[in-house]
C-alpha cells in the first residue's frame, strides 16, 4: 500500500534514508536529522513531500519529491530525491507503485515531468527504471556546489 507520509513516519524515513546512504556508499553525507525532516515535510513551508510503502503494516520503502520549474514548458514538475526500497521488500512491486503515484500526482495536476538521478553503477535500478518506460538523459551533467566551495562562492561580493 501506499500513501501520504504522516508526522509519525519521520524516524522510519530518516532510518531508510540512512540505510539509502549505506546502499549508495555514502553514509558520512547523509547528515540530515530527523528534526531537519519533519520541518522539511511538515513545517510552516514544506519544501518536499514524501509517500511511504507498507507491507503488513510496516513502512518497507519511500519517496521523497520536491516540485521542480520547466521555463521551456511553463509548468511544474517532480524532482525525485530519493526512492528506496527495503532490501527484504523488494520485488513486491513497491518501487513501482510509488513511481505509479508519482506519475499519477503529475497527470492529475499537470505536470509534465517527472525526473530522477540514479548512480551510473546502481544497474539494478537503471533497468528498472527503464522497464517502466524512463530514458536517461546522456546529454546532460549534473554539477553540485556543497561544503567549503558553496561556501567561498557565497561570500564573494
Amino acid at each position: 500500500m501506499i500513501r501520504t507520509a504522516t508526522p509519525d513516519d519521520i524516524p522510519v524515513v530518516h532510518a531508510l534514508i540512512r540505510e539509502l546512504a549505506e546502499y549508495e556508499k555514502a553514509p558520512e553525507e547523509a547528515r540530515a536529522t530527523q528534526e531537519q525532516l519533519s520541518e522539511a515535510l511538515f513545517g510552516e513551508r514544506p519544501a518536499a513531500f514524501a509517500h511511504v510503502a507498507e507491507e503488513d503494516g510496516e513502512v518497507v520503502g519511500f519517496a521523497l519529491w520536491f516540485l521542480n520549474f520547466s521555463t521551456w514548458r511553463g509548468v511544474h514538475g517532480i524532482h525525485l530525491e530519493d526512492l528506496y526500497v527495503r532490501p527484504e521488500a523488494r520485488g513486491g512491486g513497491h518501487g513501482k507503485a510509488l513511481l505509479t503515484e508519482l506519475a499519477r500526482i503529475c497527470v492529475a495536476r499537470g505536470y509534465e515531468r517527472l525526473e530522477w538521478s540514479v548512480l551510473n553503477w546502481n544497474h539494478p535500478a537503471i533497468d528498472f527504471y527503464e522497464a517502466l518506460g524512463a530514458r536517461p538523459q546522456d546529454e546532460w551533467t549534473v554539477y553540485r556546489l556543497t561544503d567549503g566551495a558553496l561556501a567561498e562562492l557565497g561570500r564573494r561580493g
